[in-house]
């Protein structure tokens, strides 16, 4: 089991995110972070990998690579894109099971929720629900 590599991952987002001082500076960190993240194929950008309940459009796709599970994802909304570039960070190139296992507090220690709008404070519960979805279901191949 390797939750602490997730948990490794976690701590440094929460590390980076510390070193502004407002939230101005963070929105604009995490649309740099949005230009990082692993885009999505073209051809995977079809209806059943856009995420429900997100107000702007985001795809996201999963594939097993070995054992582990590898997002890539796009979106058209450059904050949206910076926050499932967060999510991808953390939860890309891990094993599903411990994707399973990882909590979310590391969301609650940035302040992300509290800063976004509700709308999207509930994209960001849908993506974080489609990902644990994508490791279930691979899970279940790998049993």
């Amino acid at each position: 089991m390797n939750v602490s590599n997730i948990k490794e991952k976690q701590e440094e987002v929460v590390d980076e995110f510390s070193m502004f001082d407002d939230w101005m500076q963070r929105y604009e960190y995490m649309i740099e972070l949005g230009k990082s993240l692993p885009l999505i194929d073209e051809k995977y950008k079809v209806d059943e990998n856009l995420i429900k309940g997100c107000q702007s459009k985001v795809w996201v796709h999963a594939e097993l690579q070995g054992d582990k599970l590898v997002f890539t994802a796009d979106s058209d909304a450059i904050i949206t894109k910076g926050i499932v570039a967060i999510l991808i960070r953390v939860f890309s190139n891990q094993h599903p099971a411990d994707i399973l296992e990882a909590d979310t507090q590391f969301i609650d220690e940035i302040g992300l929720k509290e800063h976004l709008s509700p709308t999207r404070a509930n994209g960001l519960v849908s993506m974080i629900k489609q990902l644990k979805m994508y490791a279930i279901a691979y899970q279940t191949q790998l049993d």
